[in-house]
């Protein structure tokens, strides 16, 4: 993939952003706007993505490089949560920003400009290792990732927060994966053209929150330097780590795919979990935004130096 590719891969969402920031400052969305945006991706179209997304076919031929990819998520996962963690605590942030500045290092945009990625790379056997890969990442950011911003409440329904729509929408898609049952025509339909709505929908809200700024809080934010290092943490240095399964001998192709995967932006989900619990939501937007354009560059730097690696 060209570095061109990539960065025309991202321009669809500098649009949406566009269009949600549009919206917010002539009134078309207002506050409470936001509100049901962050409430239908939650509980609707998240859900929804995540079952036509794992309703793939599996084959014994896919048993291996499965192995390798549960193994190479895992690994990373726990990695990335050791050194969020860690970070967190060195951070002098208000509480209000400890939880985002933790989830943007730890979790990332793997689900449209990873996909996107996946299928420039490897075509729709790129999107089936990008499916397995996140597999982990995605009971993670259901649980884990809302912990993260509710554990100082002293009245935490832990029922809730393990029985979702996200975690349960994860668990009934592998029962798809791995059996040989799928969703009829009409339901996939269904879940494809939903979930989809995700990232339009995500973007238009990181856009809506950012037109309730104003320039000073722009240059406030742009001049925080945790957000320099969640982005520099989540595009280089925990993608890096997956170097390791290099000398394990894993094939090019899954090396690839997931190594890229883990380098992907930090996710929009931070901004709709932090809109949903109270925490600071423009500083999430702004993370988001910052790791985004960042990765135009290090995307193409990591691949390269895979390419160089396997060459």
């Amino acid at each position: 993939m060209s570095p061109a590719a990539f960065v025309l891969a991202l321009l669809p969402l500098y649009v949406m952003a566009l269009i949600g920031f549009v919206a917010r400052k002539t009134a078309i969305l207002d506050e409470q706007s936001n509100q049901v945006i962050t409430r239908l991706m939650l509980y609707l179209t998240l859900p929804a993505l995540i079952l036509f997304t794992l309703d793939t076919d599996f084959s014994s031929e896919l048993m291996m490089e499965f192995a390798w990819l549960s193994a190479m998520s895992a690994f990373v996962l726990t990695v990335s949560v050791l050194a969020a963690a860690w970070l967190r605590k060195r951070a002098m942030l208000p509480e209000s920003q400890k939880s985002v500045y933790e989830s943007l290092i730890l979790f990332g945009n793997q689900g449209f400009i990873g996909f996107a990625v996946s299928f420039i790379l490897l075509g729709p056997q790129g999107v089936l290792y990008l499916t397995l890969f996140n597999i982990f990442y995605l009971i993670l950011i259901w649980t884990y990732g809302i912990y993260l911003f509710t554990k100082h409440d002293p009245e935490i329904n832990w029922r809730v927060l393990l029985v979702n729509p996200g975690i349960l929408a994860t668990l009934t898609g592998l029962v798809t994966l791995f059996l040989p049952i799928g969703w009829p025509v009409v339901l996939q339909g269904a879940f494809e053209h939903v979930g989809r709505m995700t990232i339009p929908l995500s973007m238009i809200l990181i856009g809506s929150l950012l037109a309730e700024t104003r320039l000073t809080d722009f240059k406030r934010y742009t001049r925080n330097i945790y957000l320099w290092i969640a982005a520099f943490f989540k595009l280089l240095i925990l993608p890096l780590v997956l170097f390791i399964f290099y000398f394990f001998q894993v094939s090019q192709p899954v090396m690839t795919i997931a190594v890229l995967t883990a380098a992907m932006p930090s996710a929009t989900t931070t901004s709709v979990y932090a809109k949903r619990y109270g925490a600071d939501a423009v500083f999430a937007s702004y993370g988001i935004i910052l790791s985004t354009i960042g990765c135009i560059i290090t995307i193409p730097l990591i691949y390269v130096l895979l390419e160089w690696l396997y060459g």
